[in-house]
């Protein structure tokens, strides 16, 4: 039955049907070929508890924050400057990319998003100021990633919502990997253009007094970020309520620089939207795949297989970052994390490991994903900014900082508490 379900999965996403559509699909097929039991009978009640539930009402929250963010112009604020105060690393304003995704994935949720944001703010100094294509549209791919780990990250709600782990934790287990692979995305750029300076452009130092100046433009979104987790922590806000109360302070911002009209709120609106349906379809055709997988047996059959082959627990988790790997080549992020969480994460928490720190390992394969051919969606989004050049680009571009990525998988197996310690830090 794997079989059948991969091969099924894989060639309704080559014929370019959308993603939830095929999900829905590929649960009406295992119900009618592999239960003897009318299981779509139960859709109807399937679909309304699923989207019946007050954490996921934090999605859209967070996707009408960074929608604001992006299109009131604080993202062009914000990144000039980061470029005074990172221009004057080898790398110069690849730099700026990197710094100013982690800055938006701190408020955004989206990788998408924030690879977006960045992307069409910064392509146009590629060209004017020298800058190999490669590495600075890699760059902004690979930073773009990080807002699916940094909180508040969208993926991180949904892991919770369908693992039943505690967001908040997740939100805290994410911090500190996050800014670790935003510092070794730095030190990769760094390491490559001191080695080839050609590739980074001209490196640039303002003066102090600029650079001070630059800060004001930074405070605001240092400001919702710290309101945003802040009140999640001190306890005086759910994920959901800090979300909204996010969006409240990101039209005060909007509105404190002018950036705010009727027409930018409706271009949000929209946006927000059309995100949203494309969420909440994924996760409810997810919902249903997975109901007609476990009635079908599939838990069972994958769990004798892994049983099978002998595994030590560290070999299992091993297996597991492979199989993520090669999936994430061919499925939509989102969409392997809900169609093989319900059944990977009780294996995991059998075979002794926490599920918050495995959370946080899946959001790095995902951000993989990401930026790795044919589906990796960031690639795609910085691609379309450019406008022109091939393809070929972006994906070299992006291999440095897909090492770093998996040398953050090897610190996270070797080390956990590099997920657990600040959640535990907090709680205890």
């Amino acid at each position: 039955m794997i079989a059948y379900l991969t091969i099924g999965l894989l060639g309704l996403l080559c014929l370019s049907i959308p993603v939830g559509i095929v999900l829905f699909l590929l649960g009406f097929g295992i119900d009618v070929f592999f239960s003897p039991f009318p299981l779509s009978r139960g859709l109807g009640n399937l679909v309304w508890s699923t989207s019946n539930n007050a954490t996921l009402i934090a999605i859209p929250f967070f996707v009408l924050l960074g929608e604001i963010l992006v299109r009131s112009g604080l993202a062009t604020r914000t990144y000039a400057a980061l470029d005074r105060w990172v221009s004057w690393l080898p790398g110069g304003l690849v730099h700026a990319n990197i710094a100013t995704a982690t800055m938006f994935s701190a408020t955004s949720g989206s990788s998408v998003a924030t690879a977006a944001t960045v992307a069409t703010v910064a392509m146009p100094q590629a060209e004017k100021l020298g800058y190999d294509p490669k590495l600075f549209s890699g760059a902004i791919a690979a930073g773009g990633t990080l807002g699916i780990m940094i909180p508040p990250s969208i993926n991180l709600i949904v892991y919770g919502f369908l693992t039943q782990t505690s967001i908040p934790r997740l939100f805290l287990a994410g911090l500190v990997p996050g800014v670790a692979l935003a510092l070794a995305f730095i030190a990769v750029t760094v390491l490559i253009c001191a080695v080839r300076p050609g590739l980074g452009g001209q490196r640039r130092v303002f003066p102090l007094t600029e650079m001070l100046r630059a800060l004001l433009d930074l405070i605001p979104i240092i400001l919702l970020f710290t309101v945003i987790i802040g009140t999640i922590y001190k306890g005086w806000a759910t994920p959901t309520e800090a979300a909204a109360v996010g969006v409240a302070g990101a039209l005060a911002i909007a509105a404190m620089f002018s950036g705010i009209s009727l027409s930018m709120l409706a271009e949000a609106v929209r946006g927000t939207v059309k995100i949203t349906s494309m969420i909440m379809l994924v996760v409810i055709g997810a919902s249903f795949l997975n109901f007609t997988l476990a009635s079908a047996g599939i838990g069972r059959e994958l769990q004798a297989f892994l049983n099978g082959l002998g595994l030590s627990p560290l070999g299992f988790i091993l297996v597991l970052v492979v199989i993520y790997i090669v999936l994430g080549f061919f499925i939509e992020t989102l969409s392997l994390m809900v169609v093989t969480i319900p059944i990977v994460v009780p294996l995991v928490i059998e075979q002794g490991y926490d599920p918050i720190w495995f959370g946080i390992l899946m959001i790095v394969l995902i951000e993989m994903a990401l930026i790795t051919p044919p589906v990796g969606l960031n690639l795609y989004v910085v691609q379309g900014a450019r406008g022109k050049g091939r393809m070929s680009e972006v994906m070299l571009g992006t291999l440095p900082y897909i090492a770093a990525m998996l040398a953050m998988i090897a610190a996270l197996i070797a080390f956990p508490q590099i997920a657990l310690w600040l959640p535990s830090a907090v709680n205890g």
